[in-house]
């Protein structure tokens, strides 16, 4: 393409970038609502339903997504070349999922389509949507903000593709309204657009001036639906507080971004293994749904019954309402970081953004009376942390810290605190791999010795 193009291309994707983000979280908030108002609806039950509406949700989802859906699947990284759905196909191709991809796995659809959007699996969105709503509207410890993402994503690979005339433009509709959906959920422009980035540099996919266009669009699109219709779709912990002195800082920073990067950091290995192992799916769901209601039980021991109910935010208000002690705050956190996994496990169909918030949250405010750390600091700097450790998106904790606001003492600390938590995340997660590699080297040689 010539230089001459470059600003029409640019133009063209900016455009198809606001098209897709009005599209996309439209679609995305829809949802959002659904399920915000399912879990309005059901909050409120005596414990027993809480215990066991989640473990209903999720075996919905599994009985949608495996006894609707068709193949056998298997979590891969690249798409294969003919998995393009195709506009106007067989009623099938509604419901048969490729027999290369984990049903449940929103994120890694739209990681793998990055950079090649039109071959997004957007026809398998409907069913997809339909599990989410059953995981997370039923309770289910998963989030949101994969399946907005993964909605939005959907919602504009499915307009390029179904309408002639937008067929070249099907990349930057996708892009806005991938990057759209999350704003809208977080009411905080730049976050859909660097969830967006971020997750396409997994593949390593350039940012050219033209998708940074479409994502710029799309988040800032995402925002103004969500301030327009004054939208309440996540509740995130503003800090009202700076830290007392500089050493203070340090403490937060240090402490709270190195716990909290490291906890989400082992959590986000433990789901992708849960996600990666392969068994029958009822078996799997035995497993994980057994677990799942074991720890849903010790957190309404050493809590309430409502700090396990949902993605996150009611533990959050347990911790905010509750004078606890660092250990039981700390009990808490990895209780519920056991409790995604094992809902991941069982089959679940939901985000971990909003359970790596919490667990960031929880996480923090361990910190809070033991250094004198005001509590909505410790928490939410632990919040951003628990973004840029666990799922590792660095960039989209910055923005969302900025966005979030509070004074400028707090925010800095918050800032330097997702610095530390990277770092922190990244070195855990390497040696938790390193680790099992070496466990899975061992178990390999002593079984070549047993059979020599």
């Amino acid at each position: 393409m010539t230089r001459s193009l470059q600003p029409a291309k640019i133009c063209a994707w900016a455009a198809a970038g606001l098209l897709g983000g009005l599209i996309g979280c439209a679609a995305a908030v829809l949802l959002t609502e659904l399920i915000k108002f399912s879990l309005a609806s059901t909050a409120g039950l005596s414990r027993p339903w809480l215990l066991v509406l989640p473990l209903l949700g999720v075996s919905l989802a599994v009985l949608i997504l495996f006894g609707l859906g068709k193949g056998q699947p298997v979590q891969t990284i690249a798409p294969l070349e003919d998995s393009k759905p195709k506009a106007g196909g067989s009623k099938a191709s509604w419901y048969s999922f490729p027999h290369d991809i984990a049903r449940a796995d929103l994120t890694g659809d739209v990681v793998n389509a990055s950079g090649a959007e039109e071959r997004f699996p957007w026809n398998l969105a409907p069913l997809r949507a339909l599990a989410i709503l059953a995981t997370v509207g039923l309770g289910a410890p998963m989030g949101t903000e994969s399946p907005a993402a993964h909605v939005g994503v959907a919602t504009g690979s499915w307009l390029g593709s179904a309408i002639p005339g937008l067929r070249q433009l099907v990349r930057p509709l996708a892009i806005g309204g991938g990057a759209a959906s999350v704003s809208a959920l977080m009411g905080i422009p730049l976050v859909g657009s660097f969830f967006m980035f971020e997750l396409a540099e997994r593949r390593r996919i350039p940012l050219t001036a033209a998708r940074a266009a479409a994502m710029l669009t799309g988040g800032i699109t995402g925002w103004a639906v969500n301030a327009q219709f004054n939208l309440n779709l996540i509740r995130l912990v503003v800090p009202k507080v700076s830290p007392a002195g500089f050493l203070d800082a340090v403490e937060a920073i240090v402490f709270i971004g190195g716990a909290a990067g490291a906890l989400t950091a082992l959590t986000g290995e433990a789901i992708y293994w849960a996600r990666g192992w392969r068994d029958r799916p009822l078996a799997r769901l035995l497993v994980g749904g057994g677990t799942l209601l074991g720890l849903a039980l010790l957190i309404g021991w050493l809590a309430a019954p409502a700090a396990a109910f949902g993605p996150g935010g009611t533990a959050i208000v347990w911790a905010e309402t509750n004078e606890s002690s660092p250990a039981r705050l700390l009990a808490l956190a990895l209780l519920r970081a056991g409790s995604t996994t094992a809902a991941v496990l069982a089959g679940g169909c939901g985000g971990v953004f909003v359970p790596f918030l919490a667990i960031g949250d929880l996480t923090g405010r361990v910190f809070a009376a033991p250094f004198g750390i005001p509590g909505d600091l410790a928490g939410a700097a632990g919040a951003a942390a628990g973004i840029a450790g666990g799922y590792r998106l660095p960039l989209t904790a910055v923005a969302m810290v900025l966005g979030v606001g509070g004074p400028e003492g707090a925010q800095l600390t918050s800032l330097a605190t997702v610095v530390v938590a990277a770092l922190s995340g990244l070195v855990t997660a390497r040696a938790a791999n390193a680790l099992s590699s070496a466990m899975r080297r061992w178990r390999g040689g002593a079984g070549s010795a047993r059979g020599g």
